[in-house]
């Protein structure tokens, strides 16, 4: 049993088990569409809402989910219409990575 909890600790620990699936420049739309991935029951959190608070058009705030749900995610994002399309992103100066 403690090795199951090791490993699962292990595999929420690692940074790399998790993806943006979206970027927003205003954090109320990134705390709606966090909440709109929550009811659906897919964990996830917001990277940069801090950063993004103080200055708003330097960061953006990302959300981000474990891999293995990231297809559902962006299933439910892209329903949704709260994603930016890559058009608003270019406008905005691009993508910052």
């Amino acid at each position: 049993m403690t090795d199951e909890i090791q490993n699962l600790s292990d595999e929420v620990a690692d940074p790399e088990n998790y993806v943006t699936v979206g970027k927003f420049l205003e954090p109320v739309n990134a705390q709606m569409a966090k909440g709109m991935l929550e009811s659906a029951g897919i964990e996830c959190f917001l990277q940069g809402e801090n950063a993004n608070n103080l200055m708003a058009l330097a960061f953006r705030v990302r959300l981000q989910v474990h891999r293995k749900d990231e297809a559902a995610a962006r299933e439910l994002l892209a329903d949704s219409g709260d994603e930016p399309t890559d058009e608003e992103l270019e406008a905005l100066g691009g993508e910052d990575e």
